[in-house]
């Protein structure tokens, strides 16, 4: 299964489930990342943190870390 960080820019994907504990996953879902919500990767800066993604029709910056907790699949 891959995660959010593995989606290329310009890609879009659906959210599968969410890994991570505590604070981290608390702060993936106050920004509306939830199961079921289509992700459209924006821009990725050229380290690979943050990651700039639009959700929802907000544009979010989510760390590396986060985004490696973020399962998703590909849309077609």
């Amino acid at each position: 299964m891959a995660t959010l960080r593995d989606i290329p820019i310009g890609g879009s994907a659906k959210v599968v489930k969410l890994s991570g504990e505590g604070a981290i996953k608390r702060h993936i879902m106050d920004m509306g990342i939830t199961k079921g919500v289509d992700v459209h990767v924006r821009k990725v800066a050229p380290l690979g943190d943050p990651i700039e993604v639009t959700v929802r029709g907000y544009e979010l910056s989510l760390r590396k870390s986060e985004a490696e907790c973020v399962m998703v699949e590909a849309n077609a």
